[in-house]
């Protein structure tokens, strides 16, 4: 896996503390269905040397943002990170409006739906509908997938500005190589400004991973909000591209209108 750490700051940005990203980007190590982290794997993911990695760990310790468990050397978030995310998460009330909508599609199509915005290199799921029908699927709030090859990364780098596009896409270069390539091959694919009348349909045949299929919407909930962008997708021997554009696209962008007018109106 790449590094987590942003790229440097400037040098002449004295406001920029280094220690504090680093400590952050110490936390942002852990994914989804990870419990615990040793200092080597949390110094290899943020590319920053041991010594510096256990003098974190000690501070995040200490600060109630990571637990210890001496028995496997080894880190596990905290309680206070739990409290940071808990009001986040509270404060994202389009979670709420986005719900029942997600639901619904979710048993209309026999799809998993799934609402998230970008964090770094990664699309990060906020809220999750699991497909109806009985599949194996670790998939679930928090999870982060990747920016350039999912349905739901590619439509919200079909629909963000040209400014917020272009620093996604230098993060990319700097920190994940791999996915740069995939995403620059995309670029002639991608609406200009002035044909943005509606959202942009992204899909993900196989790109991701082999045998997954998705379409995604990506639509600005206003608010303060980020960009964010929803997902309809499955194992491909339960969901078809086919099925996908003819039958889930109209659905789903009809939900990502209702959700508008709900946010509006919210």
């Amino acid at each position: 896996m790449p590094p987590l750490a942003p790229p440097p700051a400037p040098a002449e940005d004295r406001h920029f503390v280094t220690a504090l990203a680093r400590g952050l980007d110490v936390l942002s190590c852990f994914r989804s269905g990870e419990k615990l982290l040793g200092n080597q794997e949390i110094a290899q993911r943020c590319g920053l040397p041991k010594s510096t990695v256990s003098r974190l760990t000690r501070t995040l310790t200490q600060l109630g943002y990571l637990i210890h468990v001496p028995e496997a050397g080894k880190y596990r978030l905290g309680t206070a990170t739990l409290a940071l995310g808990s009001a986040m998460l509270t404060g994202l009330d389009v979670r709420q409006l986005a719900r029942p909508l997600m639901q619904r599609l979710a048993e209309l199509a026999q799809a998993e739906i799934a609402l998230g915005t970008r964090d770094r290199h990664n699309m990060l799921y906020i809220e999750h509908c699991p497909c109806p029908q009985p599949i194996v699927s670790n998939l679930d709030m928090g999870t982060r997938l990747p920016l350039a090859t999912t349905a739901m990364g590619r439509a919200w780098l079909a629909a963000a500005t040209a400014t917020d596009r272009q620093q996604a896409l230098d993060y990319l270069q700097a920190h994940a190589p791999e996915q740069w390539a995939v995403a620059q091959a995309q670029l002639p694919l991608w609406p200009r400004a002035h044909d943005r009348v509606q959202p942009w349909l992204s899909c993900s045949f196989g790109d991701w991973q082999p045998h997954v299929n998705a379409i995604a919407l990506a639509f600005q909930p206003g608010r303060g909000l980020p960009l964010m962008a929803i997902s309809c997708g499955g194992p491909s021997r339960l969901v078809s591209p086919e099925m996908l554009l003819q039958r889930a696209q109209p659905e789903l962008l009809r939900l990502v209108q209702r959700l508008q007018q709900a946010i509006y109106r919210a």
